[in-house]
């Protein structure tokens, strides 16, 4: 009886210190959100699939800009008057409406418009372009458009450029303190958008 006993509870004080053979649980990694990315200068071909969430900021004097869109690639097709038709308002980007946001007040063809966020749309057109900031700035495409909302409008001819830029690109620019513009770059195509700081 005793000799039993001992090979009891010998047997119970090696089941309770053996090793474990459950599997320890995988650390929860949390969801990484995109993070917009900034599209530079791009002369070759781009591999990336669909049109990237995009963003350019810049300063002008005192003034900060920052500008969201979406980035679209050529990809061997036709651009002006096939992808992007001529005479519609466009987004100037993909999905939703293109957002610039500056805090300060800016001129724009000597136009006041208050600091704030605009949504950034274009009419483009084969010897010139409408440039349109618009208060609605959070919209699809161009489905809720209202022209009733327009903050300014203005006439600008495109510059042809030599060099091919793969995705549509922004850029802010400063000239001095106070006046500079924002760029945009896609295929063979520049627009330039002056705009003067105020006071």
């Amino acid at each position: 009886m005793k000799t039993f006993l001992v090979l009891l509870f010998s047997t119970v004080i090696m089941a309770c210190s053996s090793p474990s053979t459950k599997q320890p649980e995988s650390p929860t990694v949390p969801a990484v959100k995109a993070e917009a990315v900034v599209i530079e200068a791009q002369p070759e071909a781009d591999s990336l699939k669909g049109s990237l969430d995009a963003m350019a900021t810049g300063k002008i004097g005192q003034a900060a800009f920052t500008i969201r869109y979406h980035s679209p690639a050529v990809r061997g097709r036709i651009v002006w008057g096939g992808l992007v038709p001529f005479d519609r308002v466009w987004v100037t980007g993909a999905h939703m409406a293109t957002s610039v946001e500056f805090d300060r007040d800016i001129s724009i063809d000597g136009q006041r418009v208050p600091a704030g966020k605009y949504a950034f749309f274009t009419i483009p057109g084969k010897e010139k372009w409408t440039v349109i900031l618009n208060s609605d700035w959070q919209q699809h495409l161009t489905d809720e458009y209202d022209e009733k909302l327009d903050v300014v409008r203005v006439k600008i001819k495109p510059e042809r450029e030599s060099t091919h830029q793969e995705r549509l690109r922004y850029v802010i620019e400063a000239d001095d303190d106070t006046k500079g513009e924002w760029v945009v770059y896609w295929e063979k195509l520049e627009i330039s958008l002056p705009v003067t700081i105020l006071q």
